[in-house]
């Protein structure tokens, strides 16, 4: 049997974290949050990929 990957079945794991190459990701979370894509890069570069921190450190309104 051949391993068949399905677009249609999605778990968390990829939306725990954001992947900082994507642009649309970081332009997404920038959005979300009204700061910048650079904001968003270096809270990247600060607290890693997880998605929880990310938003936690832009929240916080640290730089």
């Amino acid at each position: 049997m051949l391993w068949q990957t399905t677009k249609t079945k999605n778990d968390a794991r990829d939306r725990n974290q954001v992947a900082g190459g994507e642009s649309y990701e970081v332009d997404y979370i920038a959005r979300k949050h009204g700061v910048t894509r650079e904001q968003v890069e270096e809270a990247i570069k600060a607290v890693g990929n997880q998605r929880d921190k990310i938003e936690a450190h832009l929240a916080s309104g640290k730089k």
